[in-house]
Parts: C-alpha cells; sequence; structure tokens
C-alpha cells in the first residue's frame, strides 16, 4: 500500500482488527521509508445497485459520496462521526437487501433524510435544500413548519392535573 505521507510502496502492518460485525478490517500500518503510521480499512467488494440521477445518468453507488453528504449537513453539529457511519452503514445494508439493481437518487435521498430527521433536525432541514432544491425561502419554511408539527405529534401529552390538590403533610407537633 502507497504511504499517504512520502508515497512509499513498502510497509509493515503493525495492527489488525475486526469492525462492526465483520464488516470490515481495520489495519494500522507503518512505513518502511519514513516509519510514520496510518489506518486503512478494508470491505468486501459488494455489487451495490447502481444510482440513477435526475437526468437519467447512471452512477456506482459511492460509500465516501453518501457519508461526505451527510457529513456535510451535520457540519457544526453535535453530530458523531460514529453516528454518520451508522446511518451510511444501515443504508448500505437496505441497498444490499435489494433485489433491484438500480436505485433513484430521490429514493436514496429519502432514506438519507429518513434518518437524519431521527439524528439532527437542523442536519435534516441542510440536506433537504439540497436534496429537495429548495427554490426560495417558503419552500424552506413549509419544511420547517412539517418537522415542527411531526415533532408535536411525537411528543406525549403532559399528565393530566387531577381536580384537587395533592394533600399537604400534617405538620408534626411536639409532645409536653
Amino acid at each position: 500500500m502507497k504511504c499517504p505521507f512520502c508515497g512509499h510502496a513498502e510497509d509493515r502492518v503493525v495492527d489488525s482488527r475486526v469492525g462492526r460485525d465483520g464488516e470490515f478490517i481495520r489495519r494500522r500500518r507503518e512505513c518502511l521509508k519514513c516509519r510514520r503510521r496510518y489506518t486503512s480499512y478494508e470491505y468486501i467488494e459488494d455489487v451495490l445497485p447502481h444510482v440513477v440521477k435526475r437526468d437519467g445518468r447512471r452512477e456506482p453507488f459511492d460509500r465516501q459520496k453518501l457519508r461526505s453528504s451527510i457529513l456535510k449537513a451535520c457540519e457544526k453539529r453535535s453530530v458523531g462521526v460514529q453516528a454518520v457511519d451508522d446511518v451510511v452503514a444501515d443504508i448500505e445494508a437496505r441497498l444490499h437487501d435489494r433485489a433491484e439493481k438500480e436505485i433513484s437518487s430521490l429514493e436514496l435521498g429519502d432514506l438519507v433524510m429518513e434518518h437524519l430527521q431521527r439524528l439532527d433536525q437542523v442536519a435534516y432541514v441542510r440536506f433537504a435544500s439540497v436534496y429537495r432544491q429548495f427554490k426560495d425561502i417558503n419552500q424552506f419554511m413549509d419544511e420547517v413548519k412539517g418537522l415542527l408539527k411531526e415533532g408535536e405529534k411525537t411528543k406525549s401529552p403532559p399528565p393530566a392535573a387531577s381536580a384537587s390538590p395533592a394533600p399537604r403533610p400534617k405538620p408534626l407537633v411536639k409532645a409536653k
């Protein structure tokens, strides 16, 4: 493997670990020339569906492109990289389970939005503004209003107030 620091092609593997239920292998490597260490990941090369773009073009599914678009939506938010990686892994697993060899970019975007809505609502709106190609502030506001309405539906109603207040405990009286 080529060293990302000096470009030398020889290295040694310092450590190997299986990651996330055997989905990948993480290897720590050390360059034999500059002695710097770096990490590589090995994934099984799967045949994932092609993504059909809005203009009809077809592209192979790109895990990194999906990950970077989600990271961009979550930028400066309190969403951890692990949470983003979990979203990407879940979407990728769903694509593996499908029998079709193609998925529209619209359907893929819906999967991302479904996850982002649960993960972080600001990231959801950011992603939606690009994905749904908002033309003006009204479309943006409609999306935010939809989020607020859904938030109200999922909130549990406040506990019902009882007709009479709870009885107060009697004060202790000292015996003489």
